[in-house]
Formats: C-alpha cells, sequence, structure tokens
C-alpha cells in the first residue's frame, strides 16, 4: 500500500505534465485518456507521456472503460484501499452527476436504472432511471425465485435496454435490491453492469439532482446470453455442501442467525418462516459489516480482513443466503467483484425456502 509520504516522493521526481495528470485524477476521479487530453489541455503525446511515468511509479491502475471496454480508463493506484476492489464494478455519484445526460438520452448505450422494493421511485429519482420494482420485475412467481429468461428480456427490452448497454443500477437500503439486480443481470449474462456506490440514499442526502419525471425510451430487442448457472445455488447445493467442503454463508442479522427472528428485522411485509435458525455449520457475517455509515462499501482492506477473519479464503466455494436473497447479493458482489472470489454463488431460495422445509437440519442459538 502507497503511503501519501511515499506519493509525495514518486510525484517529486516526475515531469510536470504526470504531476498535473495526477491532481487531475485526484479531482475528477478515473478517466480515459481522451477525458484526461481535454480536462489538461496537455497535447496527446504529452498525456501518453505522463500517463507512462505515472504507471512506472506504480501510481496509476488501468481498467476497461464503462461506456466502451475497448478503451482504457485511468485512476490513482491504491493509498486508502478503496481503488483497489477486483473490478472497476462501482461507480461513485461525481462520475454519474457528470453524465447524466448520457443516461437521459434515448440512444441504448448508458442505462440508469432504479431497483427497489417501495415507490420511492416516485417520490423522486435520478434523471434518466427507469424504475423497476424487485418484487414485480426481478422475482419469479408470488416473490420468490428469479424471472425467467423471456420475462427478464422483455423487462429490459421494454425499458430500452439491449445487451450492449452499459448499465448502472442503484437502489435503497445499500443498494439491497439494486446488488440483487446486479446480480440477476450477471446471471443472465449482461457484462456491462455497474452498481452506484452508496445507492439512493446517498445521491439525495448529498443533494445529487433528482426529478418526478419519468423518461421515456424506444423499446428494443434484448437477448440474454446465460442463465449462468455458477453464480446461483439452489436447493441441492446446499444440501451437498452440509457434507462437503463449500462454505455456507449466512449474512443476516444475529437475530435471525440466533433464531430469534423468523423475518428481517424491521419487515412488516415479508412473510415469516415456519422456524428460525441457521444452516447447519454456516458462517455467519451479517452483510451490514461491508458497508461504512453512509452507505458506500468499505474499503478493500477492510473487506478482506472482514472475510479472512471468519476464516474464508479467495479460492473457497461459497454459497450466500439470506432471507429471500437481496442481502446476499450485497455480500456476493462484495466477495465476486470487490474482493475477487472466484466461486460465489447466491442461494436466492435462503431461509424463506430453507426455514420452510420440512425436516430441513437446523441450528439456533441457546
Amino acid at each position: 500500500m502507497a503511503t501519501p509520504g511515499s506519493v509525495k516522493e514518486k510525484l517529486d521526481d516526475l515531469p510536470p505534465s504526470s504531476k498535473f495528470i495526477y491532481k487531475t485524477l485526484e479531482r475528477h476521479g478515473r478517466m480515459t485518456q481522451k477525458e484526461l487530453t481535454e480536462e489538461t489541455m496537455l497535447s496527446a503525446r504529452t498525456t501518453r507521456y505522463g500517463i507512462k511515468q505515472l504507471q512506472e511509479v506504480g501510481l496509476l491502475d488501468s481498467t476497461p472503460a464503462l461506456h466502451d471496454a475497448r478503451q482504457t480508463c485511468y485512476g490513482l493506484a491504491r493509498e486508502n484501499g478503496r481503488t483497489d476492489y477486483a473490478t472497476d464494478a462501482l461507480v461513485e455519484a461525481d462520475w454519474l452527476a457528470d453524465r447524466l445526460d448520457e443516461f437521459e438520452s434515448d440512444d441504448p448505450s448508458m442505462r440508469l436504472v432504479e431497483a427497489d422494493a417501495a415507490d420511492s421511485y416516485d417520490d423522486g429519482h435520478i434523471p434518466g432511471a427507469v424504475g423497476v420494482d424487485w418484487v414485480t420485475s426481478l422475482t419469479g412467481e408470488n416473490g420468490r425465485g428469479t424471472p425467467d429468461r423471456a420475462t427478464f428480456e422483455e423487462l429490459l427490452g421494454r425499458n430500452g435496454v439491449t445487451e450492449d448497454s452499459t448499465v448502472v443500477l442503484y437502489g435503497d437500503e445499500s443498494n439491497w435490491f439494486a446488488a440483487y439486480a446486479y446480480w440477476l443481470f450477471k446471471y443472465y449474462g449482461h457484462e456491462q453492469v455497474y452498481l452506484l456506490n452508496g445507492g439512493r440514499e446517498y445521491w439525495v442526502e448529498r443533494g445529487y439532482t433528482t426529478t418526478t419525471d419519468d423518461p421515456a425510451f424506444t423499446e428494443r430487442e434484448y437477448s440474454a446470453r446465460g442463465p449462468l448457472e455458477h453464480l446461483r445455488a439452489y436447493r441441492d447445493d446446499v444440501e451437498r455442501a452440509l457434507a462437503g467442503d463449500t462454505t455456507l454463508l449466512d449474512v443476516r442479522s444475529s437475530e435471525e442467525f440466533a433464531g430469534d427472528r423468523r423475518e428481517p428485522p424491521g419487515d412488516t411485509q415479508t412473510p415469516k418462516t415456519m422456524v428460525g435458525g441457521h444452516i447447519p455449520g454456516s458462517v455467519h457475517v451479517p452483510w451490514s459489516k461491508t458497508v461504512e455509515d453512509d452507505g458506500r462499501f468499505e474499503d478493500h482492506d477492510t473487506l478482506a480482513e472482514l472475510y479472512e477473519n471468519a476464516g474464508l479464503g479467495e479460492d473457497d466455494d461459497v454459497i450466500v443466503y439470506c432471507h429471500v436473497g437481496e442481502r446476499s447479493a450485497v455480500t456476493w458482489f462484495v466477495l465476486s467483484e470487490l474482493l475477487g472470489y472466484d466461486h460465489v454463488a447466491n442461494y436466492d431460495g435462503s431461509w424463506s425456502e430453507w426455514g420452510n422445509l420440512v425436516d430441513a437440519p437446523i441450528e439456533t442459538e441457546e
């Protein structure tokens, strides 16, 4: 990890163009070479040289650009852990605020989706965002399971999304339902999908623009690549895990894990299960430990330590679960996208299925 002192020492030995580029990225966040050239008004050649010098001393990292994976996006190498996530799956509020015109355009290359389970969308949403209700649109019959492929394709096409669209998702509750939508997009093979760090509350509480106007986009044809079944766990997978080496990770509250609650805290709509408790042998790491008070994700090192202390390793097979799969999708996102775990599946049936099974093994804490 680079310390502020070492950064200063490295910058002192670099040419002015590199220092200027570094300060520009520090102020504006991740940018492509073209964006850096336009912002700094340096020549393209000088910008390339400045970037190269910064990379050679380890002060820049690079990832594919959000709007065009063929381009490279540059950002500051980690000082506080936040930019060292395994993938570039998060976008920040400032980044989105600077690009609202692109998301409001009828051009399907960029789409913004608010995924929630309440009527908050009608109270005000980010300009250009389409609203998707988690219960009616992102689950199967009776609010359980996933929508089938045809239903998913129809939902996206109706909202002006194509398989080539760059989609940014956000929602309430530190992105509970948006993270579930992200997982669903990945399950059906959508490649360019991202999550707004902090979600709806972070955007609203910091005074970013909202509107009550609903966008009207031209309907498109959408063809899903998936489903990609390795991202999803079923009851049979959980039963096999009980006798195998797969880690079962319960992300619910302590009261639910202990068996003192049979529904999520504060939830008056989700039906209680027949019994409380957890799947035998489960590791317990509440999803809430992965986010800061403002709803944004903890830095890489904090997240890595959280799961290392729980005995998890990046090469482990992991099945995550909660009550109905939305909180576990947050943890799936953290493990898969932010920490780079290769073998993580979301059990979307979760405790609402397991806790209603007859004779299913359970554990409680006295």
